[in-house]
């Protein structure tokens, strides 16, 4: 399983992110993609949000990735701060 995962250093505005939750939800092969807010830190790292995509093997994460252009230039456009992770879970 893959997950690629985001983290927001601040807590974006609601309506605003509403609109970017549309265009990720629209990339091919995720079976679920899901986000919030971050409630604690155990070192109290300066986090506020996560977001995050599943896919169930690199096979379809890599397929998807032209996809991710418009949720990723949606991403800098928001103009907050934010680090993309990719894991593959056993």
């Amino acid at each position: 399983m893959i997950r690629a995962f985001v983290i927001y250093t601040d807590l974006p505005d609601p309506e605003r992110y509403a609109q970017h939750v549309e265009l990720c939800k629209q990339v091919p092969g995720a079976t679920a993609f899901r986000h919030g807010p971050v409630t604690q830190t155990i070192a109290g790292e300066p986090l506020a949000y996560y977001a995050e995509y599943e896919f169930p093997d690199l096979e379809t994460y890599t397929a998807a990735g032209p996809s991710f252009a418009a949720p990723s230039k949606d991403a800098h456009d928001m103009g907050y701060a934010h680090s993309v992770y990719i894991a593959e879970l056993a």
